[in-house]
Parts: structure tokens; sequence; C-alpha cells
């Protein structure tokens, strides 16, 4: 069954050991960020602060923080089990006679209840509060002692396409600069600043937003999901939690949020209006630099009578965010092998922090089939920021970094092999030469052919064989080792 709603979430954790309640006071101001590091850094549990200081709302932190509590939020025994059902689906074809017909039923009818269902009300909306609201009665932390100020770090961010007013969540962060305003932290890239973009094109002043935080685990996982644009986020999440999303139409505009979520804010971005946002200390494990961003005025707040405020913190690699996005790569690699069928496997190690370096295998069948695979990548949505790709052969284990750095500095001639190209850059990447716009690298770390101009022997990979293998497992038991 498909969890009701964060809470819902937080037993789960609970039950399995996974979360730790700290019944004291602990401030959001730089405390709790200490508390959730030192956690995510020593395998420690999801937090549930029930009493961060200046707030009577419980605080949940680090909830998706390992691949143990992934697969609690995401109910499977693996993260390789949801890359297994969408390639069900991707595979699935019609088939001949009625029979055959028939038995594809029950697949098509489990099709149909991914799509979000419209409700008249929800949890959500318990409270309706239009005056006598402040952004300060949250636990909102401050992140890091340079910060700019208190942010807003999981909130779901709904906007709706002006042109096919298809629904799209993003997930941007948004520095709290009073009782009733944010920033609001698209990049130029998101599909967030494309729907504002287009509005202020038409000639549009005013942009609707609403931000939910707080749901059910799929729910709130699903507006980080690097999805084509327009298709529902809302409709991902009801496949991973196998039970479509209740959504709730807002009091004060036309967008949707989900029902069972804990805090609901209300409000617009002003087209054109933008105010400084920053400094953040980001999953970079630095800090983003202060720029002008828009501005999002909360107008209503709705909420659950006893809500529980759901955040994270980003900084040095491992951190939540890492573990989160290693779900990513799993889920998605399907999808990468629709499009590149000789992909074996992609890696995004903790130290690449999602855009500085992938690591892909490849079954080669022809000269330069490595940098065909490369610029494929660049070409893949939010994979076109991918600083570094590294192609090794199908029999390299890309999960295994020492391996993949062993074969790899073995199997490059600098020279030779690595190529460079110009193209879009994560807006947070602070070494290219400008804001969105740098180099990328790729690494042809491949067995060389005669066809790519090597013309000497390339030698094999020392490899016991398998009979002195199993000859010496069974003196290593009798000797005891």
């Amino acid at each position: 069954m498909a969890y009701d709603d964060l809470r819902d979430f937080i037993r789960a954790l609970e039950k399995n050991k996974e979360l730790k309640r700290i019944p004291f006071e602990v401030d959001p101001k730089l405390e709790i960020t200490e508390f959730a590091d030192r956690s995510v850094k020593n395998g420690g549990p999801a937090l549930l602060f029930e009493k961060p200081k200046g707030s009577k709302v419980p605080l949940l932190i680090n909830g998706f923080a390992s691949m143990k509590r992934m697969e609690i939020a995401l109910q499977v025994g693996s993260v390789d089990d949801v890359a297994k059902r969408i390639a069900e689906y991707l595979e699935m074809r019609m088939p001949e006679g009625l029979i055959n017909k028939l038995k594809m039923l029950p697949k098509l009818a489990e099709m149909g209840a991914f799509f979000p269902k419209i409700v008249s009300k929800g949890a959500c909306q318990e409270v309706v509060k239009h005056d006598n609201f402040s952004l300060y009665d949250y636990p909102v932390l401050t992140c890091w002692p340079g910060d700019g100020g208190p942010y807003i770090t999981l909130p779901m961010v709904f906007t709706k396409n002006p042109e096919t007013g298809k629904r799209n969540c993003g997930m941007y962060r948004m520095q709290v600069y009073d009782e009733r305003t944010t920033g609001m932290h698209w990049q130029t890239h998101k599909q967030g600043a494309e729907h504002a973009r287009r509005r202020f094109a038409e000639g549009q002043t005013r942009m609707d937003v609403s931000v939910a935080i707080g749901s059910d685990p799929a729910t709130m996982y699903s507006a980080i999901l690097p999805l084509p644009p327009d298709l529902d986020e809302m409709m991902i999440a009801g496949f991973l939690r196998g039970s479509p999303v209740e959504m709730v139409k807002c009091q004060t505009n036309d967008l949707e949020v989900p029902a069972n979520a804990e805090i609901v804010l209300e409000g617009y971005v002003e087209l054109g209006e933008h105010r400084t946002e920053g400094p953040f200390g980001d999953h970079t494990g630095y800090y983003s630099l202060a720029d002008e961003y828009p501005v999002f005025h909360v107008t209503c707040i709705t909420q659950r009578k006893e809500p529980i405020y759901a955040t994270t913190i980003v900084g040095p690699p491992p951190m939540e965010d890492f573990y989160m996005g290693k779900a990513i790569e799993r889920i998605f690699l399907p999808l990468m092998r629709m499009q590149l069928p000789e992909v074996r496997d992609m890696c995004m190690p903790a130290e690449g922090i999602f855009h500085n370096i992938m690591l892909v295998s490849i079954r080669k069948s022809y000269p330069g089939h490595a940098r065909k695979v490369m610029s494929a990548i660049w070409g893949l949505g939010q994979a076109m920021f991918t600083k570094c790709i590294v192609v090794v052969d199908e029999d390299v284990d890309v999960q295994n970094i020492s391996e993949v750095a062993w074969r790899a500095l073995n199997n490059i001639d600098p020279e030779r092999d690595i190529q460079f190209t110009m193209g879009p850059i994560d807006s947070l990447d602070h070494a290219s030469r400008l804001v969105n716009y740098g180099s990328k690298m790729g690494v042809d770390a491949t067995k060389k052919w005669p066809g790519e101009g090597f013309t000497r022997d390339w030698p094999d990979v020392l490899r016991m064989t398998p009979e002195i293998k199993k000859k010496v497992d069974d003196l290593w038991k009798k000797a005891g080792l």
C-alpha cells in the first residue's frame, strides 16, 4: 500500500529503526545542519526534531539519506526494482489474439492508476490563513554560516505551462526574505523559469505559483526527477507509489497541490521583479554566489492542524541528496538504454555531485563508439550539464570507482583519447568561464581498435583461471581463512 502522507512515511522509518526523535530544543539556525551532517556522514538515522527552537512545528530531515531509506521511501527491496518496472512498461507491446490481449488488461489498468486524481478537499487545507501568517512560524533552516538567510530547501514548486496548461513540479530553493516573501531560485534551464519567460513574452505581468512542503515520499521525490518538459511529475509519483496522487485545488489560484501535503504556500511571482538571492551553501560543497532571482509573494498559507516541516541540507558529499541522486541513476538507466542500447551501466560518484562526472560502460561495436555515446549523453535532457564523461568497456564495473580509475588510466593516451567540447553548464558550476556556459571533457577509456589508428597489440587483463579459483576456494576454507 502506498504511504498516505509524510507521517505514514515517518512511521515506516521508525518501524525499520531508521529514525531518531530529538525531544529537546535545537536551533534551526546552523545547529540542525550540524546534527544532520554528522548523522549522514556516520551512517546515522533520519532525524525528527520535535522542538525546533522558535517554532511549534516539528522538523524532519535526512528522510532519504541512505539507500535503505530510499528503498523504504519507494517501498521496494532494491531501487533496481523500480528500474525493472520501468523496463517492463517500455518493452510492453500489444500482443496478437483476443486471449493475449485480455491478459494485458491488468497491466493497462495499472497504467491508468498512475494519473493524478482531483479531489474536493484535502488535509493540506485543514487550516487556511489569508491574514495573520508568517513564514517565520516554521522552522526554516539557516544551513551554513555564510548563507544569505534561512532557506526552504525541500519544496514542491507548482507552475503551469502557459501554452499547454500542463502542470510542472520542480524543487527550487527559496530564501526567506521576510514574513511573506522569498526568493525563487529557478535556474535558467529549469521549467519554472521557462514558464515565467513565456508569460513575460506574452505580456503577462504575474504568474501564479504554489509551493507544497511535506508529502508522501514518492511525491516529494518526484519533484527532483529530470523528466522531459510537460511530463507530469505527479503522474510519475503515481507510478512510483503504485497509487494516484490526490490533488486539491488551491484556495487563491488555479493550481493544484498534493492533498496530503503538510504545508502549502500560495502566491505569485511578479514577472520582471528580481532581488538578490544568496549566498547559499550548495551541493557542490561550496557557496553559490549571490545573484538576482525572481521574488515569490505568499498570499495565503494552508496547512494541516499540526503540520510537520520536511527539509534537507546540501554540502560536501556525501549528503542526503547523493542518495536521492543515486536512486535517480538506477531508475533512469532503462530510459537511457532506450536511446543508447549499447550502454551497460552508468555511475555518478558522490564526489562528482551529479553534474561533474559520469562513468559509463558500453558494449563497443565500432571505431569511435565511445565518442558517439559521449555526444548522445550531452544531448539527453539534464545530462547536458555533465562536465566529464568517462566511457569504458562493458567488462568494467563502473560502480567500483577504484576499478574504473585503474582501467581508465591504463587505457588512455591523453592526447588521443580526451576530447573537449563547449556547451551549457550547470548554473552552480563556479569554475566555468561564464555562467551557464563552458567546456566539457570526454574520456574514451575503452580498448582501442585498429580502426581507431591503434597498431600495437592490446594486452590482456590479469585473471586467474576458474579452475584454480575453485580449487583455492576449498583450500581457503580448509586453512580457516
